[in-house]
This record gives C-alpha cells, sequence and structure tokens, in this order.
C-alpha cells in the first residue's frame, strides 16, 4: 500500500471555456466538481493503475463532506481525519485554445493542536501497512512548518520512505529530514536552492538532505539528481491540454519506483510518460491511457554530468539492490 498524505485537502472545481476574458462575463462550457488537493490526485493515478492506495490528511465542513463522498464514488480508501474547519476550494480555468490553465487556491482552515495530535496517531497506526508515503502539497493554517520534517521522521521509525513535494518554508524544513525523493517544480527548485541552474539546485537539496531529486521542468519534463548518478527525460513532443494534477502523476508513478526499486533511468521515463499523459486528460488526477502507453514506447533518458553528494545521514535506504518488478508503474498497455 503506498499512503498519500494530503493536509491542505481541497474541493477542486474545474471550469472549461475556449478564452478567458479578464474583467468580462465568461461563459462556461463545461464544470466539474472533485476531491482534490495533491496527494488525492496522487491516489486516484495510483488507484488507475491498480495499486492499493490509502488517502489521509484532513478535511472538515460541507467541503469536506464532498471530499469524502467523492473518494467514496472513486473508490479510494479514505482515513481523513476530521476537523472543525471548512475544506478549502480550488478553481482551475481551463482555455482551450490556449491548452493551459489559470489556478485560483483558497488558504484553506486553521487547524488546532488537537486536532494535529489526532492526525499524528491516525498517519502513525497506518504507516505499519505503508510501503511508501507520498506527502504533498501546501499546509494549512495552525501547521508548524516543520510539519512534513515531523511525518517525514514518523515513517523513518517505521522503515518506510518518503516523496516529498512541498515548497518554501515546508520543503526546506522537510528536506533536512533526509526524505527518499523528494520532487519540486522548477519554481520552488529556485526558491529552495537560490540558482536557476536546476542540475545545481537539485544537488544542493541533495547536499541539504533529501536522498534523490527529481525536478519537473514543465514541457522539457524531469531531471534527477540521485545516489546513482544524474538523469534527463523528456517528452517527445509538447502536448496541448491542461496541465494542473501532471506533477502529481510523476509523483506517483515516482512513488511506485520507489518500492519496486526500478532502476533511476527507466523510474524517470515512465515518470515522463505518465506525467505528459495527465496532461492529455481534462481533470486532475487522471491520465490519457492511450497517451500513457505511447510514451512509455518513446520516452528515453539520457545522462547528465554528475551533480551528486553523499548520501545524508540517518536516511531511510530505499534503493537497495533488489529485481524490478516487471511494468510496475505502467497502465495496462496491449
Amino acid at each position: 500500500m503506498i499512503l498519500t498524505v494530503t493536509l491542505n485537502t481541497a474541493l477542486d472545481l474545474t471550469y472549461r471555456l475556449d478564452r478567458l476574458r479578464p474583467q468580462a462575463d465568461n461563459r462556461v462550457r463545461e464544470a466539474a466538481a472533485r476531491a482534490g488537493g495533491k496527494g488525492v490526485n496522487v491516489s486516484r493515478v495510483l488507484h488507475a493503475l491498480g495499486h492499493e492506495t490509502v488517502v489521509t490528511g484532513l478535511a472538515g465542513g460541507p467541503s469536506g463532506d464532498a471530499v469524502r463522498a467523492d473518494l467514496a464514488v472513486a473508490g479510494l480508501t479514505d482515513a481523513l481525519v476530521p476537523i472543525a474547519g471548512e475544506t478549502r476550494r480550488t478553481v482551475a480555468v481551463v482555455e482551450d485554445h490556449l491548452g493551459d490553465s489559470t489556478i485560483l487556491l483558497e488558504p484553506g482552515p486553521v487547524v488546532t493542536g488537537a486536532e494535529w495530535s489526532a492526525f499524528l496517531g491516525r498517519y502513525d497506526r497506518l504507516l505499519p501497512r505503508a510501503r511508501a508515503v507520498v506527502l504533498s502539497g501546501s499546509l494549512p493554517g495552525g501547521l508548524p512548518d516543520d510539519a512534513y520534517a515531523v511525518l517525514i521522521r514518523l515513517a523513518h521509525g517505521h522503515g518506510v520512505p518518503a516523496v516529498l513535494d512541498a515548497s518554501g518554508d515546508a520543503l526546506h524544513a522537510g528536506v533536512e529530514a533526509a526524505p527518499a525523493i523528494v520532487k519540486p517544480n522548477a519554481a520552488e527548485l529556485r526558491a529552495a536552492s537560490g540558482t536557476a541552474d536546476p542540475l545545481a539546485g537539485a544537488a544542493a537539496l541533495r547536499a541539504a538532505g533529501a536522498r534523490a531529486v527529481v525536478a519537473s521542468l514543465g514541457p522539457d519534463g524531469l531531471i534527477s539528481v540521485t545516489p546513482q548518478g544524474s538523469w534527463r527525460a523528456r517528452p517527445p513532443r509538447a502536448l496541448a491540454g491542461n496541465p494542473t494534477g501532471a506533477g502529481d502523476a510523476a509523483v506517483a508513478a515516482l512513488a511506485l519506483g520507489l518500492v519496486s526499486h526500478t532502476p533511476w533511468p527507466l523510474r524517470l521515463t515512465r515518470a515522463v510518460a505518465l506525467s505528459a499523459a495527465a496532461v492529455a486528460a481534462p481533470l486532475a488526477g487522471d491520465f490519457d491511457p492511450t497517451v500513457h502507453c505511447r510514451l512509455l514506447q518513446e520516452v528515453t533518458a539520457e545522462p547528465l554530468p554528475e551533480a551528486s553528494t553523499a548520501a545524508p545521514p540517518g536516511a531511510v535506504q530505499p534503493d537497495s539492490a533488489q529485481a524490478p518488478t516487471a511494468r510496475e508503474g505502467e497502465s495496462r498497455c496491449h
């Protein structure tokens, strides 16, 4: 089982229209509402690929009820902890003529100390069943900046490797707790490392404590800096669609590669294929199976100049020698 943590869950609203006109009336052609937040999107992808996953985090109010109802409809195992505050809503406005989107993010609830303690208890009870844990997204108000660092160290105590997808102070603190993989995007990596060079930035996060760093560079694919070397993989062509959730699909593939000990070049190509297939799907948390299968045959990884650093002390060792599971992380491609 892969456990996903979404501390700032959301009710995701997606509006599709041809063109967004600021300061004018805009007629929406399609609208959808579903449970969201980065970890929830990761679990949706894992579930679609046929892997066991459990969703945990915090949810409250009518929006939280809607999130839990949608998880049930989707067949996702719900281990969310109830809180008094209202779960946030997010709005994605997708412009079809651009193949891009505008995202509006509510801040989310303020979590009390008692609610955080209740979550920590639930999380600690879930960890013994987990093969990996994915920690994704922003932190709601009331939680300390080192919340993810606390969760990574608890996972270490159970021998469970952690994948961290966060930004800002939560990313800084989390890296110091030695997660197995950190997955920033280009802007998050630049802010965290202080350099615009993605390879140097990824090496800096490795030096700060992360065992491996995978940076998403949008249409330019992914780069990885790992104990085994550094690689780049990119899609063979740009895909139009909704990029919201593409990074979450990449994280799902990376988590699968982590638990199956897939070699890093193959792990990276699978993450790029799944991420690009997510762009081709209309909603975050989905991917286009046909595009995914095609890209699995087309994406390759190329080695990059070495930018590795010594492994941080005290890290869980997730990449020990073990034969990779065949077709791990792939959809049913025929």
